[in-house]
C-alpha cells in the first residue's frame, strides 16, 4: 500500500475518479498494525481501488478534514465522495462490504 506524503498527492489522487480506500494511521497505533496485513491482502483481491495510507502525524490537517478522531480510520471514496467510512478495527468482511460499495 501506498503511504501518502503530500496533501497534494492526496487531492489528486480523490479527484482522478479512481475508487479509493484511505487509511488514516499512525505508526504507533496498535489497531493500525493489525488491519494492515488485511488491507494488503485485500488490495490484491480488488485490483481497480486504489488502497493508500495517510499518516495523521504526517498529514495531520488532512485528519483535520475529514474529522479523524480514531484510529484506524478508513474511508471509501468513490468519484471523489466518501461513500462509507469506519473507526477502529474492521474485521475482512467488514472491509469486503465496503470494498464492494466502490468497486
Amino acid at each position: 500500500m501506498k503511504v501518502i506524503e503530500t496533501i497534494q498527492e492526496f487531492d489528486q489522487l480523490i479527484e482522478s475518479n479512481k475508487p479509493v480506500l484511505v487509511d488514516f494511521f499512525a505508526e504507533w497505533c496498535g489497531p493500525c498494525k493489525m488491519i494492515a496485513p488485511v488491507l494488503e491482502e485485500l488490495s490484491k483481491s480488488y485490483e481497480t481501488i486504489e488502497f493508500v495510507k495517510v499518516d495523521v502525524d504526517a498529514l495531520g490537517e488532512l485528519a483535520q478534514r475529514y474529522s479523524v478522531m480514531s484510529i484506524p480510520a478508513l474511508f471509501a471514496f468513490k468519484e471523489g465522495q466518501v461513500v462509507k467510512s469506519a473507526v477502529g478495527f474492521q474485521p475482512k468482511p467488514a472491509l469486503e462490504s465496503m470494498l464492494n460499495l466502490i468497486k
